[in-house]
């Protein structure tokens, strides 16, 4: 047994202790966060202070409770349950920054911001959706380490397992749908059908993926919507994706004139349009005629851009440009309708 004046200081000194020693781990990692060559970042400190001062405190009151310094067995019974959970919350929570931060280093080689950015977002699309994985797994793993500390949760969750077959495989069918989904996120970092920026149609909708998590994908529309589509959409359902294989795209515009336009001068047009503009790749440039009916033909243009954001504003370049082409040099070429009158002899 302990007096409560020697427990106060015994209390004191455990203060005191946990102050130095943060400050002290918390100058250190400053110290080695502000070195370049080291993996840490510099705001390494500022990100972890909090999980690191629970971890501390956690280890200096179950270092106290070792040492048997409390009187009464109830304060045992409470505060050991609260280091244990304290060392396993601020473990986790240490890990999962670190994670993120090695994750975030790995990260800087690649540039998903450059013409060419397909390996890059072939290489954030698994780490995201891997980080996601080890995160959840670990947060699994910390949860049950924390039920299986306390004898009596333990020998109930022995005693569930012994007799809940049944209810297992209800939960199983019930969870069936879940399941698929977490399973289709982590196909979709392997097989990788979309990539984080890959321009997709989905649902009609035409966009951008944003983001790929576990169970869903979020699609930034063109207008600024966000379509949020579960992921065993993309292992279940056809889809268009534009940039699979590469960024580059080619673009179509359609004009619909009369039979007496002259198709080379919207040839030689196009090719005026094209050098004068820095939206053009150098790759392909197509004039076709490829369709005709009894009031109209079309007209295909096809050019090629680095991507699909560029290929978009291509296409209306050249629409524009070449309407007004028509309407100032071959207005008589608009599509139009003829119409014969025959007058009768009287």
């Amino acid at each position: 047994m302990t007096s409560d004046p020697l427990l106060f200081r015994y209390i004191l000194a455990g203060v005191i202790t946990l102050l130095i020693s943060f400050f002290i781990a918390f100058y250190i990692l400053k110290k080695i966060g502000k070195d370049p060559k080291n993996i840490l970042p510099g705001n390494f400190a500022q990100r972890v202070w909090i999980p690191l001062l629970i971890f501390l405190a956690a280890l200096i009151l179950k270092v106290a409770l070792l040492s048997k310094i409390f009187i009464y067995e109830y304060t045992y019974n409470i505060l050991q349950p609260i280091s244990t959970l304290g060392l396993i919350l601020s473990a986790t929570w240490l890990i999962i920054i670190t994670l993120k931060i090695l994750k975030n280093r790995m990260l800087k080689k690649y540039d998903v911001n450059t013409s060419d950015n397909l390996k890059a977002r072939k290489i954030y699309t698994q780490f995201n959706i891997l980080e996601n994985i080890i995160i959840f797994i670990i947060i699994i793993l910390a949860i049950g380490i924390a039920l299986m500390s306390f004898e009596s949760i333990r020998s109930v969750g022995v005693s569930v397992l012994t007799s809940a077959g049944i209810a297992g495989i209800i939960i199983g069918f019930s969870a069936q749908k879940a399941i698929g989904t977490l399973l289709a996120g982590i196909q979709i970092a392997f097989t990788q059908p979309i990539r984080l920026q890959d321009a997709v149609i989905v649902e009609g909708e035409w966009g951008w993926i944003e983001e790929i998590t576990l169970t869903y994908v979020v699609i930034k529309v063109w207008d600024k919507r966000r379509l949020v589509v579960p992921s065993t959409y993309f292992i279940e359902t056809p889809f268009q994706n534009w940039t699979k294989n590469s960024a580059d795209l080619l673009g179509t515009v359609f004009l619909y004139t009369d039979y007496t336009v002259p198709v080379d001068k919207i040839r030689e047009e196009l090719d005026r349009l094209l050098e004068i503009t820095p939206l053009w790749d150098k790759q392909a440039k197509v004039v076709q005629v490829t369709d005709a009916t009894d009031r109209s033909m079309e007209i295909r243009i096809l050019v090629s851009a680095k991507d699909s954001p560029t290929a978009f504003d291509l296409r209306v370049f050249i629409r524009e440009k070449l309407i007004d082409f028509l309407k100032e040099n071959y207005p008589e070429s608009l599509p139009k309708s003829r119409v014969t009158i025959n007058e009768s002899k009287t």
